[in-house]
This record gives C-alpha cells, structure tokens and sequence, in this order.
C-alpha cells in the first residue's frame, strides 16, 4: 500500500511526524494542497501565501534527496479525496494536525470522512486534540515539548509518478505581495532561531514592547511556526541547550513563556471552532450589534487621523508583523473607540499578519474586545501608547513622513488640526462610553455563572479547577 505526504502548514523535514510516518514503507509521494478558495477568505492574504511558497521552494528541493517528488494539487480536500480515490484502490493518507478555521476543517471532516482512505493524523504542537482537559494542560503540553523529535524521513524506493505539476512548474501571480515581508523556509527560521539565542534576546523582556526595539529584539519566528518550516518542539529544546549557560537568560525564560502561552491560546479554537465567530462569553455578542463599514476602512486602512495608530497600521501592511503590544492596541482601538463588532474586524486585521495563526489570533481579539469573560478589559490609551513607546515620535514620523516637521507633542496628542487626517472618534468619550456598556454587562450574577463556565473550559492554571 502507497503512502502519501499532505502538506499544509508543516513544510519542512525536520521533526515531521506526518512525512516520517509516509516514509517508513519507503514507497510514498508527497502533495501540497493550493486551494484557491481557502487563500481568497477575508482573513488569508497574498503575503502569506508568499511566505508558503517561499518555504514551499526549499522544501522540495530538500525532498528531492530522499527520491521524492513535491506534487501540487489545486482543489479543495474534498477534491483530493476524489482525486485519489479514482487513482489508488487502497492509499495511507498522512497529515499533521492543524487548528483552522472553519472553511478548511469542514474540508478536512469531509476528507476523514471518506472511508475509502486511511488518514492518520499527526500531533503537532503542545495541544490535547482527544481528551481535552485543562486541569493537565500543563503537564501534557511539558511532556509533548520533551519528548524526542522525529528523524528524517526514509529515502524512498519508488519514485511515484502522478499526473499532477510538480511545485517547481506551479505557478500564482504574487505581483500584489510585499516586498518586505519575511521570507520563508527552514533556512531563514534556523538563521533567527540562532541569532535570537545567541544576541538578539538582549533585552527582549522589555524592547517586545517597543515597535521599533521589537523588530530586532523579538524572536521573529513567528511565521515560522505559524507555516511549520521549524517546529514548536525544535525551537523549544535548542532553547533548553541554551538557556542556563546564556548571558541572558532571563529574556529567554520570558520567551519560553511565549511558547507555552503560544499553544495555550491555540488550544482555545481547537476546544471551541464556533470561537472564529461566536464571544467566548455568549452574553457578549449582544455588545455591538452593527458595524460601520466606514469606520472599519478607515482604521484597516491606516485613516484613522491618530498618528501612532495610523503608523503601526502602515508599518504592519508593510511588512506583515508588528508586535504584540502594538496589536493589542490596534484591537483595542477597534473594538473599544470604534465600538465595532470583532467578528467583522478580526478577519482583516489577520489578513495583515505574515504570521496569522488562527488559534492565537481569534481569542486575543475577543480578549482585547472585551468579550471572554475571563479577562479583566483593558482599554489601550493611545496617547499613552505613543508617548511611552515612541517618546521622541521618530518612528511614527518614519511610517509617515508627512509629519516629519510637527512637533513631537502634537502627533502624540493626535492635535494637528488641518497638518493631518481628521480624526475619527474622539477618545476620551469614547473610551468612557465603552467601559460603561463593558461593565454593565459584566454587573449581573448570571455573567459570572457563565464566566466561571469558560473558565473551566478555557483558563488556564497549574492546578485542577475547584
């Protein structure tokens, strides 16, 4: 019986349990899913295609030393299925388990579903898929980090021949991506995974803050591990080789933590897929009943008349990744100022992201919406965002040069009459109307019985729920 290797999202060799697993009868191929209507969602872009693509090219040359041929098939899984089906009686399917979105699970469900094939699906990140319980979250997520990685594939004996393009003759126009953005592959994430441990983490606990610090300063591997090129348990355990013995340990033990929180928040989607449009807390969604397609193009757009604002969203369509803290603002303002739903907002603002990893990105907007349940709002200042990361207003002038001769407190303050945009909310009420309808929500006994129920689903704790 043939093998066969799904790439999705883990396209690389190293520590590849669906690759390693199709490789052990040594008679197998490999595919890569190009499916069209996936890609054109609201929250996929062509930046992020790039950077698979990018990752795609290395990864079959690679292939090619194990005698393996790197197929694209253009469709959704459910085609696949059919495809294979009239291809090959009896076929053992490989993939690694991903948390998506609805669209591509439903696809997936259909593909398990066909009885005909044998699909074995593969962990990959620290998440419980079966058995879900939080109490030992912690503890499986340890055991699954340390536990030895998987080798390489084995060469393959048989050069399976498919009337399908190989990679290197598919081709899709990327004339709309970013010159900027990161390039992919396991080459480039290896090249940052050292040079983050061994200089770049200088001083990370506190330039992650700053949007210009944080570009240098963060690990930028979060592409990677969104795309798979290197994997959760690889970067994990060459920091453990490192850690102890570095002059900068305690930035990398702030790292780590980002890595355990990392699967933490993926592990919310994967409990609950209806989260990608429904509030973690089900009273929340009644909060912002309409949205104002006006004012959401304007802030997706970088229009909203705010300087640091309007810069950080410049600088993230730019160059697809910006950092947390400034993300959270983004969302905030949104959510809070605009008062518009997360539903309509998320799926664009993800767009923007190089890096977009459902699991995480979906429940920290509901977190910096205000509509969890579980997590106390936090209401950015935008003021104070500017003045504390950007005191001297050198970087937002950076992003917009229009302002490079205004005086640093008047872009803070976002004051500048007829030098810029008109801005489109005004803050202070704004931000006064929406702690009001927040905590009014949040007042009545039933939220918090409904609170503590999330909680138990989704909280995260060292010791079981009481």
């Amino acid at each position: 019986m043939k093998d066969v290797a799904i790439f999705h999202r883990n396209l690389r060799i190293e520590d590849n349990a669906a690759l390693y697993n199709a490789s052990l009868n040594q008679d197998y191929f490999s595919v890569f899913v190009f499916d069209k209507e996936y890609w054109s969602q609201t929250d996929r872009s062509i930046n992020q295609l790039k950077f698979a693509l990018d990752s795609l090219t290395e990864l079959e040359v690679k292939l090619k030393k194990f005698n393996v041929n790197l197929y694209v098939f253009e469709g959704n899984l459910k085609d696949l299925a059919n495809y294979l089906n009239k291809s090959y009686s009896k076929l053992n399917i490989h993939m690694n388990h991903t948390t998506e979105t609805e669209y591509f699970s439903k696809n997936l469900r259909k593909l398990a579903e066909d009885g005909s094939l044998n699909l074995n699906s593969y962990k990959d990140f620290g998440i419980q898929i079966t058995e879900q319980n939080r109490d030992i979250w912690a503890r499986d997520w340890q055991i699954h980090m340390k536990t030895k990685t998987f080798d390489v594939p084995l060469v393959n004996k048989n050069l399976n021949v498919l009337d399908l393009p190989t990679f290197s003759k598919f081709k899709t126009d990327l004339n709309q991506s970013s010159p900027h953005t990161q390039k992919g592959g396991t080459s480039s994430g290896r090249e940052l995974l050292s040079s983050f441990l061994e200089k770049r983490c200088k001083g990370y606990s506190k330039k992650m803050s700053s949007p210009s610090e944080a570009a240098y300063a963060c690990s930028r591997l979060s592409p990677h591990i969104a795309f798979g090129t290197l994997s959760m348990r690889n970067i994990y355990q060459d920091l453990e080789r490192n850690i102890n013995n570095s002059k900068y340990r305690w930035d990398l033990y702030s790292f780590k933590k980002r890595l355990h929180w990392h699967c933490h928040f993926i592990q919310k989607l994967e409990t609950q897929p209806s989260l990608q449009h429904q509030s973690m807390h089900s009273d929340c969604d009644i909060l912002r009943p309409e949205a104002d397609y006006e004012l959401i193009e304007k802030w997706i757009t970088g229009n909203t008349g705010f300087p640091f604002v309007d810069a950080c969203m410049l600088y993230l369509k730019k160059y697809g990744w910006i950092n947390f803290r400034m993300r959270a603002m983004l969302m905030s303002f949104a959510s809070y100022n605009l008062w518009q739903p997360w539903q309509k907002t998320s799926p664009l603002l993800a767009s923007t992201f190089t890096d977009y990893e459902p699991g995480i990105h979906i429940c920290q907007v509901q977190m910096q919406s205000g509509v969890t349940g579980i997590n106390l709002p936090r209401i950015y200042s935008v003021v104070k965002q500017s003045l504390d990361q950007d005191p001297d207003a050198s970087w937002i002038k950076e992003q917009i040069p229009d302002l490079k001769n205004i005086d640093e407190a008047k872009i803070h303050s976002a004051e500048l009459g007829e030098l810029y945009k008109e801005r489109i909310v005004d803050m202070k009420s704004s931000a006064k109307k929406a702690r009001e309808l927040i905590w009014q929500i949040r007042g009545n006994a039933d939220f918090k019985k409904k609170a503590r129920a999330v909680y138990e689903l989704h909280g995260s704790r060292k010791r079981p729920a009481s």
